[in-house]
């Protein structure tokens, strides 16, 4: 079965690749999540995050935003003192002001699902890419929602890390079109 390029360097990212990568999410814990994992990829590799995926869900209380958002300074020490997950505290922090910012999302927009997809008209973007190589880093759509989203107040959510969110989450389609998962999401 031919798959992207960037996906056949690792069983982790085959098996990411094949089951998750852009198609559409529309759960609140798994756009936290996905938003979360973006974020801790800053500066790193992906498959890194994707090692690390369990220990974040532990760490993060499976997700549970409310739960995120109350963190106290001795559960934040303690998630980094693990060492199940990538050990920055700026990240960490993050995740918890996130969480906080989620939960104004919530009540002024409906929630991480409507806000984002409202920039797509709840229609992911399908792209049409030969090769791997094509595929832009970042757009004027990733910059535009890196914009909004630091007004209301999230971390760790510039053009660059909005644009790989958008792909995991399946607000734009980048598998090449020689993929079979092309089609499929």
């Amino acid at each position: 079965m031919p798959i992207c390029s960037w996906a056949a360097t690792h069983p982790l990212h085959i098996d990411y690749h094949n089951k998750e990568w852009g198609v559409p999410v529309h759960d609140e814990r798994h756009l936290f999540e996905m938003l979360t994992l973006e974020g801790a990829q800053a500066g790193l590799s992906w498959l890194t995050v994707l090692k690390k995926r369990q220990g974040y869900r532990t760490a993060f209380f499976d997700w549970d935003i409310d739960r995120i958002a109350i963190m106290t300074e001795d559960e934040k020490a303690l998630v980094l003192a693990t060492g199940n997950i990538i050990r920055n505290k700026l990240k960490v922090n993050s995740t918890v002001t996130n969480a906080q910012a989620a939960q104004r999302l919530r009540d002024s927009h409906g929630g991480l699902d409507a806000f984002l997809w409202s920039y797509v008209d709840n229609s992911p973007i399908r792209n049409q890419w030969q090769s791997h190589t094509e595929v832009p880093a970042r757009t004027e759509l990733s910059d535009q929602i890196s914009k909004d989203m630091k007004k209301l107040g999230f971390k760790f959510v510039g053009g660059t890390i909005m644009y790989a969110y958008m792909q995991a989450i399946g607000m734009v389609n980048d598998h090449t079109v020689d993929c079979d998962r092309y089609h499929a999401v």
